[in-house]
């Protein structure tokens, strides 16, 4: 009899690298699945940019596994429920998934364990797996420079090997994809980043050709945009987290170290994005008009403003305007830091629990920062990050005809000088 192993995507929608795939593929026959799980679809996580990319990931995949002689199997309802029923069609006595540590997913694993077939769980989602670094007398690093010592000394696996042809069970019927207006109501973003393994490997591989060598020194320049933009490729597993570590500059290693850091303080802090991992006795301000103004990227604070405006349009926003719209809302309005992750989790393609949740408290202060004290001024952080005024003209087109730094202070200048009723007075007065 042939032996048949059942192939569990989640968070790993890639070929390359994936090694529970290839671990998957040493049985005769493979049952490529994901399930669209009910769980997760009628929660606060599925947000329309996020199933987009799914969706276009999803499509993606099965292209690819079709080119090996296979297909992806789509279902939807309960994961463990779905596999179970898979296996008995099939006869497959062995599953092969992502080791992913969420606390979903950390649940998910464990009832798939009870099924009557051999369950094995690989990395992949990480570089490093949360867990597999521990400092002396703890279960987890509280504070990232330790742990980017460690993390960058750390011994990591090989890459794994991509499949060059997968079999299909008989008699498994593989079924389309759904329609997003099917999984999710809701606005999405008009200019997106297009979903799927192929576009992430292309997006990679010309970062890395062209961008990544002056990546220490213009990663923080706004109007440059010379990131990555790899996040929802990496949050959904489009392009492996190992590959880009072993072949990015170090300061981008650094940026997937605190990926790999949030990851391992959500797994030990499960309630990360909820609770305060650091409690501060803080009483937050509860001003709706100011949060709303926030949220609509109309504070009179051109910076701010623009990071907000990026977010809706694109699903993305830079790292450095994430910083400063985010110290902007905690630290000079004082609204609940809980209130902006819930708006980035609305609008972030990349939006992943541990790093969203991870970097809000970092940025409040009740998180993993040194320095919880500590407030991004947005106008010093404007003129530093982009002195000429272009970001802010790129994604706030009522200041378009102001020239140079002035740009940042708008309300300075005379009527004239600007679209004075097109544009809103600051919200607070900044120094």
């Amino acid at each position: 009899m042939m032996s048949t192993s059942i192939m569990l995507f989640t968070r790993d929608l890639r070929i390359h690298d994936n090694p529970a795939l290839t671990a998957a593929c040493r049985a005769e026959h493979v049952v490529p699945v994901f399930v669209f799980d009910d769980a997760i679809l009628n929660g606060p996580f599925a947000a329309p940019n996020r199933i987009r990319f799914l969706l276009e990931s999803l499509a993606d995949l099965r292209a690819s596994l079709r080119d090996l002689g296979a297909d992806l199997v789509v279902r939807r309802g309960d994961p463990v429920m779905e596999v179970a029923w898979l296996a008995r069609q099939t006869g497959a006595d062995r599953l092969f998934l992502a080791d992913e540590r969420s606390v979903h997913g950390t649940r998910r694993l464990g009832r798939l364990r009870e099924l009557n077939v051999e369950v094995s769980a690989h990395p992949g989602i990480t570089v490093v797996p949360p867990g597999d670094l521990t400092p002396a007398g703890g279960d987890h690093y509280r504070v990232f420079t330790p742990y980017w010592r460690v993390w960058n000394a750390a011994r990591w696996r090989p890459i794994a090997k991509a499949p060059k042809a997968i079999r299909l069970p008989s008699g498994v019927t593989p079924e389309s994809l759904p329609e997003l207006a099917d999984l999710t109501p809701g606005p999405s973003s008009p200019d997106p980043a297009p979903g799927g393994e192929r576009s992430g490997r292309r997006r990679m591989a010309r970062w890395l050709r062209e961008a990544a060598a002056d990546y220490d020194q213009a990663h923080d320049d706004l109007a440059a945009d010379r990131t990555s933009r790899l996040s929802p490729y990496l949050k959904f597993g489009c392009v492996s987290p190992l590959e880009l570590a072993k072949a990015g500059p170090d300061g981008f290693r650094r940026q997937l170290a605190w990926r790999d850091f949030h990851h391992q303080v959500a797994a030990a802090f499960p309630a990360l994005a909820r609770e305060d991992y650091r409690p501060r006795g803080d009483r937050w301000n509860e001003e709706e008009d100011a949060l709303a103004a926030w949220r609509d990227g109309m504070t009179g604070l051109p910076i701010v403003d623009a990071g907000m405006r990026q977010l809706r349009r694109e699903g993305f926003m830079h790292n450095r305007a994430r910083l400063i719209t985010a110290s902007f809302l905690t630290r000079n309005l004082g609204i609940d830091w809980r209130h902006g992750l819930h708006h980035f989790n609305d609008w972030l393609t990349d939006g992943d629990i541990a790093d969203n949740a991870g970097n809000w408290q970092w940025v409040a202060g009740t998180g993993n920062n040194t320095r919880p004290d500590r407030v991004m001024n947005p106008l010093r952080q404007a003129a530093r990050f982009d002195p000429r005024g272009d970001y802010v003209r790129r994604y706030v087109p009522e200041l378009a005809d102001i020239e140079g730094s002035r740009i940042h202070r708008p309300w300075t200048l005379p009527a004239s000088g600007r679209r004075a009723s097109a544009y809103p007075p600051p919200v607070i007065d900044i120094d």
